[in-house]
Protein backbone atom coordinates (compact mmCIF):
# COMPACT_ATOMS: atom_id res chain seq x y z
CA UNK A 1 0.00 0.00 0.00
CA UNK A 2 2.72 2.13 0.99
CA UNK A 3 4.21 1.38 -2.79
CA UNK A 4 1.18 2.54 -4.60
CA UNK A 5 1.03 5.94 -1.75
CA UNK A 6 4.94 6.81 -3.22
CA UNK A 7 4.23 5.74 -6.65
CA UNK A 8 0.87 8.17 -7.05
CA UNK A 9 2.54 10.92 -5.21
CA UNK A 10 5.56 10.64 -7.79
CA UNK A 11 2.95 10.24 -10.81
CA UNK A 12 1.14 13.24 -9.58
CA UNK A 13 4.53 15.71 -8.88
CA UNK A 14 5.40 14.86 -12.46
CA UNK A 15 2.04 15.93 -13.98
CA UNK A 16 2.57 19.29 -12.01
CA UNK A 17 6.15 20.09 -13.12
CA UNK A 18 4.50 19.29 -16.64
CA UNK A 19 1.82 21.93 -15.87
CA UNK A 20 3.86 24.28 -15.19
CA UNK A 21 6.11 24.02 -17.76
CA UNK A 22 3.39 23.78 -19.80
CA UNK A 23 2.32 27.36 -18.42
CA UNK A 24 5.00 28.93 -18.84
CA UNK A 25 5.75 28.40 -22.45
CA UNK A 26 2.33 29.26 -22.86
CA UNK A 27 2.49 32.72 -21.53
CA UNK A 28 5.39 33.06 -23.21
CA UNK A 29 3.50 32.23 -26.88
CA UNK A 30 1.04 34.80 -25.18
CA UNK A 31 3.59 37.87 -24.79
CA UNK A 32 5.50 36.47 -28.43
CA UNK A 33 2.03 37.17 -29.76
CA UNK A 34 1.13 40.39 -28.61
CA UNK A 35 4.06 41.65 -29.87
CA UNK A 36 3.30 40.80 -32.81
CA UNK A 37 -0.40 42.09 -32.86
CA UNK A 38 0.70 45.12 -31.51
CA UNK A 39 2.18 46.07 -34.81
CA UNK A 40 -0.59 45.49 -36.53
CA UNK A 41 -3.39 48.71 -37.36
CA UNK A 42 -6.82 47.93 -35.74
CA UNK A 43 -9.49 46.35 -37.74
CA UNK A 44 -12.55 48.52 -38.94
CA UNK A 45 -15.04 47.71 -37.84
CA UNK A 46 -18.85 48.84 -39.69
CA UNK A 47 -22.27 49.68 -37.88
CA UNK A 48 -25.29 51.63 -38.51
CA UNK A 49 -23.31 54.60 -37.05
CA UNK A 50 -20.50 55.09 -38.73
CA UNK A 51 -22.03 53.60 -42.64
CA UNK A 52 -21.80 56.27 -45.47
CA UNK A 53 -25.82 57.31 -45.88
CA UNK A 54 -25.00 59.62 -49.05
CA UNK A 55 -22.64 57.67 -50.96
CA UNK A 56 -23.40 54.50 -53.08
CA UNK A 57 -22.29 50.99 -52.31
CA UNK A 58 -21.21 48.60 -54.87
CA UNK A 59 -22.27 45.27 -54.05
CA UNK A 60 -20.13 44.00 -57.05
CA UNK A 61 -16.80 45.64 -56.48
CA UNK A 62 -14.82 47.91 -58.90
CA UNK A 63 -16.05 48.54 -62.24
CA UNK A 64 -13.98 46.79 -64.64
CA UNK A 65 -10.89 48.62 -65.75
CA UNK A 66 -11.50 49.99 -69.84
CA UNK A 67 -9.15 52.01 -72.33
CA UNK A 68 -11.26 55.16 -72.30
CA UNK A 69 -10.46 55.58 -68.59
CA UNK A 70 -6.81 55.61 -69.59
CA UNK A 71 -7.58 58.64 -72.34
CA UNK A 72 -9.05 60.85 -69.93
CA UNK A 73 -6.99 64.18 -69.59
CA UNK A 74 -5.68 64.38 -65.86
CA UNK A 75 -8.05 66.40 -63.59
CA UNK A 76 -7.27 70.46 -63.39
CA UNK A 77 -9.20 70.01 -60.10
CA UNK A 78 -11.55 72.76 -61.28
CA UNK A 79 -14.95 70.53 -60.59
CA UNK A 80 -17.01 71.43 -57.89
CA UNK A 81 -19.54 70.32 -55.81
CA UNK A 82 -21.09 66.46 -56.47
CA UNK A 83 -18.36 66.23 -59.13
CA UNK A 84 -15.87 66.34 -56.71
CA UNK A 85 -16.76 62.91 -55.12
CA UNK A 86 -14.62 60.35 -57.13
CA UNK A 87 -16.47 57.58 -59.46
CA UNK A 88 -19.90 59.87 -58.89
CA UNK A 89 -20.50 59.43 -62.63
CA UNK A 90 -18.92 56.63 -63.41
CA UNK A 91 -21.10 54.84 -60.63
CA UNK A 92 -24.06 55.96 -62.22
CA UNK A 93 -23.16 55.10 -65.33
CA UNK A 94 -22.10 51.50 -64.19
CA UNK A 95 -25.72 50.81 -62.18
CA UNK A 96 -27.21 52.34 -64.67
CA UNK A 97 -25.80 49.96 -67.12
CA UNK A 98 -26.47 46.83 -64.36
CA UNK A 99 -30.10 48.15 -64.33
CA UNK A 100 -30.29 47.98 -68.30
CA UNK A 101 -28.28 44.88 -68.69
CA UNK A 102 -30.78 43.19 -65.26
CA UNK A 103 -33.82 44.27 -67.64
CA UNK A 104 -32.32 42.42 -70.87
CA UNK A 105 -31.75 39.52 -68.70
CA UNK A 106 -35.87 39.50 -67.24
CA UNK A 107 -36.88 40.17 -70.62
CA UNK A 108 -34.74 37.45 -71.92
CA UNK A 109 -35.82 35.26 -68.87
CA UNK A 110 -39.74 36.24 -69.50
CA UNK A 111 -39.50 35.20 -73.18
CA UNK A 112 -38.73 31.65 -72.43
CA UNK A 113 -40.54 31.00 -69.93
CA UNK A 114 -43.55 32.47 -72.17
CA UNK A 115 -42.24 29.55 -74.59
CA UNK A 116 -41.85 26.58 -72.54
CA UNK A 117 -45.58 27.47 -70.88
CA UNK A 118 -46.73 27.58 -74.27
CA UNK A 119 -45.30 24.61 -75.10
CA UNK A 120 -46.41 22.60 -72.14
CA UNK A 121 -50.01 24.24 -72.86
CA UNK A 122 -49.56 22.69 -76.78
CA UNK A 123 -48.59 19.06 -75.33
CA UNK A 124 -51.52 19.08 -72.75
CA UNK A 125 -53.92 20.08 -75.43
CA UNK A 126 -52.41 17.19 -77.62
CA UNK A 127 -52.81 14.05 -75.24
CA UNK A 128 -56.50 15.87 -74.23
CA UNK A 129 -57.29 15.73 -78.54
CA UNK A 130 -55.77 12.09 -78.17
CA UNK A 131 -57.58 10.80 -74.97
CA UNK A 132 -61.63 12.40 -76.47
CA UNK A 133 -60.41 10.21 -79.99
CA UNK A 134 -59.36 7.19 -77.83
CA UNK A 135 -62.48 7.05 -76.23
CA UNK A 136 -64.38 7.54 -79.08
CA UNK A 137 -62.64 4.95 -80.92
CA UNK A 138 -62.80 2.13 -78.43
CA UNK A 139 -66.51 2.76 -77.16
CA UNK A 140 -67.95 1.62 -80.51
CA UNK A 141 -66.62 -1.78 -81.16
CA UNK A 142 -67.99 -2.26 -84.91
CA UNK A 143 -65.74 1.05 -85.38
CA UNK A 144 -62.76 0.14 -83.88
CA UNK A 145 -62.46 -3.39 -85.99
CA UNK A 146 -63.42 -1.31 -89.58
CA UNK A 147 -60.58 1.17 -89.00
CA UNK A 148 -57.55 -0.33 -87.22
CA UNK A 149 -55.22 0.58 -90.10
CA UNK A 150 -56.58 4.03 -90.07
CA UNK A 151 -56.52 4.19 -86.04
CA UNK A 152 -52.55 2.82 -86.34
CA UNK A 153 -52.08 5.67 -88.85
CA UNK A 154 -53.64 8.26 -86.49
CA UNK A 155 -51.78 6.98 -83.35
CA UNK A 156 -48.08 7.05 -84.78
CA UNK A 157 -49.14 10.63 -86.01
CA UNK A 158 -49.82 11.69 -82.83
CA UNK A 159 -46.99 10.09 -81.40
CA UNK A 160 -44.63 12.12 -83.25
CA UNK A 161 -46.26 14.95 -82.78
CA UNK A 162 -46.21 14.39 -79.38
CA UNK A 163 -42.46 13.97 -78.99
CA UNK A 164 -41.35 16.44 -81.65
CA UNK A 165 -42.94 18.80 -79.15
CA UNK A 166 -41.66 17.11 -76.05
CA UNK A 167 -38.21 17.70 -77.82
CA UNK A 168 -39.17 21.35 -78.14
CA UNK A 169 -39.86 21.44 -74.90
CA UNK A 170 -36.61 19.88 -73.26
CA UNK A 171 -34.77 21.89 -75.51
CA UNK A 172 -36.76 25.12 -74.12
CA UNK A 173 -35.58 24.21 -70.75
CA UNK A 174 -32.23 23.05 -71.27
CA UNK A 175 -31.96 26.34 -72.47
CA UNK A 176 -33.60 28.06 -69.78
CA UNK A 177 -31.05 26.31 -67.55
CA UNK A 178 -27.77 27.44 -69.77
CA UNK A 179 -29.42 30.96 -69.66
CA UNK A 180 -29.44 30.70 -65.79
CA UNK A 181 -25.92 29.53 -66.26
CA UNK A 182 -24.59 32.23 -68.01
CA UNK A 183 -26.81 34.98 -66.22
CA UNK A 184 -24.79 34.33 -62.86
CA UNK A 185 -21.41 33.49 -64.80
CA UNK A 186 -22.23 37.78 -65.52
CA UNK A 187 -23.30 38.65 -62.40
CA UNK A 188 -26.86 39.04 -62.25
CA UNK A 189 -28.42 37.92 -59.13
CA UNK A 190 -30.58 34.39 -59.44
CA UNK A 191 -33.78 36.53 -59.13
CA UNK A 192 -33.50 37.84 -62.32
CA UNK A 193 -34.47 34.17 -63.51
CA UNK A 194 -38.24 34.55 -61.45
Amino acid sequence: MKRTFHLGTIAAVLILLAAVAGAQSLADVARKTRKQNANKPAVKVFTNDNLPVNASISVTGQPPFSEQDSAKPADDGEKTGKDQQPGNADAKTVAQKRDEALQQWKKRFADQQQQISLLEREISVLQGEYRLRAAAYYADAGNSLRNQADWAKQDREYRDKLDAKQKLLDEAKKKLGSMQEEARKSGMPSSVAD
